[in-house]
């Protein structure tokens, strides 16, 4: 069996387990902690053997988001090609409902992007902040999270 079928299937059990476990811990939450990610597809870009995007992807597929993990060597590459700048790439590249999503961002901000719908490319959270969540179990502190797209770059987010 190769790498990349392995990682797909070691990847694709974990995430299973993971959602599983959390349904059934969470099962006693309000509709509307339920309804986060509604089922949203992700397809998340992110280098061979990367533990801390697996733990971003459980973390998605806890927020409610339906996860999918490509093994991508050049996704820096494929980020800077697709439109994220070059000086704020994050950890992985995800594509969700026409935006990009470039690191560790909170599910909470990226269900608001889905929800407010801006006129932007997408948002990064630069680089791997420890208290980003797949770095830290959950999101502590602040994480300053920008917008890109054809007007420029701002801050999205900072909390």
């Amino acid at each position: 069996m190769n790498n990349f079928l392995k990682t797909t299937l070691f990847v694709t059990a974990s995430v299973a387990a993971v959602a599983g476990v959390t349904a059934f811990a969470n099962s006693d939450e309000t509709s509307a902690e339920q309804s986060l990610g509604n089922g949203e597809a992700v397809t998340i870009y992110r280098d061979p053997g990367c533990g801390c995007c697996d733990a971003y992807a459980a973390y998605m597929v806890e927020n409610g988001f339906d996860v999918t993990i490509v093994d991508d060597p050049n996704f820096d590459q494929r980020s800077v090609d697709a439109g994220v700048p070059e000086r704020g790439i994050g950890c992985h590249l995800a594509m969700i409902d026409g935006y990009l999503v470039s690191g560790l961002v909170p599910a909470e901000i990226v269900n608001r992007l889905l929800e407010e719908r801006p006129d932007i490319q997408g948002i990064t959270l630069p680089g791997m902040p420890g208290n980003a969540p797949g770095m830290a179990r959950i999101k502590t502190g602040t994480l300053k999270v920008y917008a890109f797209g054809d007007t420029g770059i701002s801050v999205y987010s900072n909390e």
